[in-house]
């Protein structure tokens, strides 16, 4: 029987603390559960949480990707650059977003190689392409701002469907995509192995780097996914704020569902309802008036916690 409620417990222990939350949230706010607050909440998480499921692949393979954020900046503005010279129509947009993944996913192959081929640090790699990806954006808007002037890139990001926004039915069915992915398929078996034994994943026959390269691309793809429904929401690209601090929140979202950072283990589940704790907490700040300045002390000082308790339970 212990065993049985321990196991219940470590599997759906975030779901629990994510209900704790809400009840705690409700409390101190009344307004905080109400539909159109719980809507909002769900909204807004779907932009990090798509990159966190991104990441979680990278991490579980035992990399990290810091390019996240200046990456979504890079591309959201491409999709828009591109769309406006494309011009109005269904044919041009879907044109433009389709270059936007071919970039994504250039640029995800881009920071695999370097990592597993040129034998740099992922840390070091990807910090490199944060710093890379946001001085190009920077530049070619001299600073400002990319606007949107096609109707139809722009309209899509506001779509609901069955009451509900786009992007949050995206980012359920990109969750339950990768967790397929990931836990059914014998790629996603070689993501585990990889990051939980590299040298047993080699004498296993396994093409670590060629694994390892794939989840860059995976994470490159979410990016792409989020900017462009973030781009078309707000209708602008901004150079220096779009993006601002993602890698940080889509990391704490993987890290509070359960991912190592030493790799090996992760799950798309834990991640899915990190990224919802991770909005909750940042609504409840909100309604709360704490101010801004401190939201970011409060992120890292949930992710400290979520790695103590990851080794405590080891």
């Amino acid at each position: 029987m212990r065993i049985k409620l321990r196991n219940f417990l470590g599997k759906y222990m975030i779901v629990l603390v994510l209900i704790g939350l809400m009840i705690f949230s409700g409390i101190m706010t009344p307004a905080f559960l109400k539909p159109r607050n719980i809507l909002n909440i769900f909204w807004q998480t779907s932009y990090v949480g798509i990159i966190a499921i991104g990441i979680t692949f990278v991490m579980i393979a035992g990399g990290i990707d810091l390019s996240v954020g200046s990456m979504l900046a890079l591309l959201g503005a491409f999709a828009i650059t591109t769309s406006n010279k494309l011009g109005n129509g269904v044919g041009p947009t879907l044109a433009s977003i389709l270059l936007t993944y071919a970039l994504a996913a250039l640029l995800g192959l881009g920071m695999g190689l370097l990592t597993t081929k040129g034998k740099i640090p992922a840390f070091i790699t990807t910090l490199g392409g944060m710093a890379i990806y946001r001085s190009l954006v920077l530049n070619f808007a001299n600073g400002g701002v990319y606007m949107s002037f096609s109707r139809t890139f722009s309209s899509f990001g506001m779509k609901f469907v069955a009451g509900l926004p786009l992007p949050m039915i995206v980012f359920v069915v990109y969750a339950v995509l990768a967790y397929i992915v990931l836990d059914k398929t014998r790629f996603g078996r070689y993501v585990y192995a990889v990051g939980a034994n590299e040298t047993a994943a080699v004498y296993s026959a396994i093409k670590v780097d060629t694994i390892r390269t794939i989840t860059y691309i995976i994470s490159g793809v979410s990016v792409a996914t989020s900017a462009i429904l973030l781009s078309s929401m707000m209708a602008s690209v901004s150079s220096s704020s779009t993006g601002s601090g993602f890698e940080l929140d889509a990391i704490a979202a993987a890290v509070i569902g359960g991912t190592s950072l030493s790799g090996g283990k992760g799950t798309i589940f834990g991640t899915f309802f990190g990224a919802l704790i991770l909005g909750v907490v940042n609504n409840m700040l909100v309604m709360l008036n704490v101010a801004v300045y401190l939201q970011g002390m409060v992120k890292g000082l949930i992710i400290i916690a979520a790695v103590l308790l990851q080794n405590l339970r080891k």
